[in-house]
């Protein structure tokens, strides 16, 4: 009887030192979590949410009521990147449906294109819907282009990136004596557009040029050549940052 006994101790033992590590391993999760979130702003929401997570799974909390623990951490990480990026989604959707709406009404299709990219929105014209051959002056008829497209940009506060390419042409001119040159002076001429005849806040622009030396197409017909002729402006995503093309 005696050794039965010692037995079913011994038993109990191991049964305690199991559920003590366990218990162990469980407070050390919920402080690493909570120690997570202290690094970034939360809300209570937030932080009811990831103190829910452990209640039931854990059996700390609330003596084993159930909770499905990924559901409340995947609504607290989504909540946190939603209240992050949703006034730069919002401002960047509304801006792409006015471009279209007024391109397509122009139709403007052909000689001006919208896309979005990792940086931010894109507007992309062709060169010729705004300059000369081998020149970097806004031809008078795309005036109006720009002075809608201006406004539109003009009602909110992001940054604007402008920049200027060109193809693989050699052209050595007085004014231009490189692709460098020319696709910089464009860049240039469009930004003090944007300031001077439509009033878009100085700080908020910036111009660059790139010559012949990010084509978007191969420089090996002249229709690929006149892909490669154009202006890029960029809505910028990150209302603090620069970012250089790929």
């Amino acid at each position: 009887m005696r050794t039965r006994r010692i037995r079913r101790d011994a038993g109990s033992a191991v049964v305690g030192d199991w559920i003590t590590t366990y218990s162990d391993l469980v407070t050390l999760l919920l402080c690493f979590f909570v120690l997570l979130f202290s690094f970034s702003e939360i809300d209570a929401r937030k932080f009811e949410a990831i103190i829910k997570s452990f209640q039931g799974s854990t059996g700390v909390l609330d003596m084993g009521k159930t909770v499905d623990e990924d559901k409340y951490i995947s609504q607290a990480l989504t909540s946190d990147r939603l209240f992050r990026n949703m006034p730069q989604t919002e401002s960047l959707e509304s801006l792409h449906r006015q471009l279209d709406e007024y391109i397509k009404e122009n139709n403007l299709e052909a000689t001006i294109v919208l896309g979005v990219e990792e940086r931010g929105l894109l507007i992309r014209f062709t060169d010729q819907v705004l300059f000369d051959s081998g020149k970097a002056e806004i031809k008078p008829e795309a005036v109006p282009i720009m002075q809608n497209i201006g406004e539109i940009l003009r009602t909110n506060n992001r940054f604007i990136r402008v920049e200027g390419h060109t193809d693989n042409v050699p052209i050595n001119t007085l004014f231009y004596p490189s692709n460098w040159e020319l696709s910089t002076s464009r860049a240039v001429n469009v930004v003090k557009f944007f300031m001077e005849e439509v009033g878009i806040t100085p700080a908020r622009l910036s111009a660059a040029g790139y010559g012949e030396y990010h084509p978007i197409a191969d420089n090996d017909t002249a229709v690929n050549r006149q892909k490669n002729r154009r202006v890029d402006v960029v809505i910028l995503r990150e209302i603090h940052a620069f970012n250089e093309p790929n």
